[in-house]
């Protein structure tokens, strides 16, 4: 029986790598890109084969491919490469998975697609290393992409938020000092992650500077230890000692150089990673935090009582359906299951302090 959920991922991908290929300034990555969306498609036409089925009902790019779409040509087009390389380790893990819970013989084709990536860069003489370690950068650095944090950003708020202002209708508190609660969580708790991303932004950044600060005092001090430490890198890496030695020499002979190679190879220390602002991380937190958290508040501006808290309730569960759905986007589950889970986990928080507020409130009042 075929999946036809496999089907429209093949579709999907191959739609999306298009896109990726349209909108590639390289045209050396773009053709890389070029050939996976028809190895993806090459895929879809065989399951349908595979399965009888005539290719006229191959279906389309899906609602979620579109959206991808659209994000990519609002927000650049890496995020939707982040997406599509967070997608092709969920499969490949699942392959690999399977295999072993049947002990059956893995295969080459079950390796990530961003291996195949590699190969076909690595079989085109025409594609510079250049553009090899451009690429590497950009699948490093997009896989965890800032539309993800916004979407949990959101959500934290939201849940704490609507929990916290539940809790204080729940022990039948007057309306302003429901909105006045609402307004003080809000801001206590964007206040707490933004200092939170600024101190871990800010001491990653100092614990780094201060390694490749030692590592450069160590350079001048000792070149030798130094050049032996280079030399011990490549050695690790299976060079020959003597080869590995003489590339340590030709390493040193440029100090720039030699600082460069330690401070990835010895510290493991990207230095792009170095230049994201503090601050910036900050402020995003701040406001990501603060829109998932404004939303079951906002009833409480015009309403009071019973309708304000229905009201509350029905903003929330709409916020955590739309946060479930967008969370769709990276996982390509179900809209509506990843909706819902979204809202029923939301509202049982919500349900859990409403309750206790209740019994808080009967026992102080009694």
């Amino acid at each position: 029986m075929v999946n036809l959920k496999n089907i429209q991922t093949e579709i999907d991908a191959s739609f999306l790598y298009g896109i990726l290929a349209d909108n590639e300034d390289d045209e050396n990555v773009a053709s890389v890109f070029r050939q996976m969306s028809e190895i993806e498609h090459g895929h879809a036409v065989a399951f349908m084969a595979k399965n009888e089925l005539h290719l006229s009902k191959l279906p389309g790019p899906s609602s979620r491919a579109k959206i991808l779409k659209l994000i990519g040509k609002v927000f650049g087009y890496d995020y939707i490469l982040g997406v599509m390389l967070d997608t092709e380790k969920g499969i490949s893990a699942s392959v690999v998975n399977s295999r072993n819970k049947h002990m059956s013989i893995r295969s080459i084709s079950d390796t990530a697609h961003v291996a195949i990536l590699k190969n076909i860069l690595d079989n085109h003489p025409e594609v510079s290393g250049s553009t090899l370690t451009r690429f590497e950068k950009r699948h490093r650095s997009v896989g965890g992409n800032a539309l993800r944090a916004a979407v949990l950003g959101g959500n934290d708020g939201l849940v704490s938020n609507f929990s916290l202002v539940m809790g204080i209708a729940g022990a039948a508190i007057g309306q302003k000092e429901i909105l006045l609660t609402g307004l003080a969580g809000l801001l206590a708790g964007a206040l707490s992650m933004a200092l939170g991303e600024w101190i871990s932004v800010k001491s990653s950044q100092e614990l780094s500077e201060n390694q490749m600060q030692l590592e450069m005092d160590e350079l001048e001090t000792n070149p030798e230890g130094e050049e032996r430490e280079i030399a011990l890198i490549y050695q690790a890496k299976g060079i020959p000692q003597k080869q590995a030695r003489k590339m340590a020499q030709d390493i040193m002979s440029n100090k720039d150089n030699a600082i460069a190679i330690l401070i990835k190879e010895e510290l493991g220390i990207n230095v792009e990673d170095l230049k994201g602002s503090a601050m910036e991380a900050a402020i995003t937190s701040f406001l990501l935090f603060s829109v998932g958290a404004i939303i079951p508040v906002i009833p409480f501006f015009f309403l009071s009582g019973t309708l304000a808290i229905l009201a509350s309730t029905v903003f929330s569960a709409v916020g955590l359906f739309l946060i479930g759905a967008a969370i769709t986007l990276f996982t390509g589950k179900s809209v509506w299951f990843s909706g819902f889970r979204q809202v029923l986990f939301g509202l049982s928080a919500a349900a859990i302090t409403f309750g206790i507020g209740k019994l808080i409130g009967v026992s102080v009042a009694g």
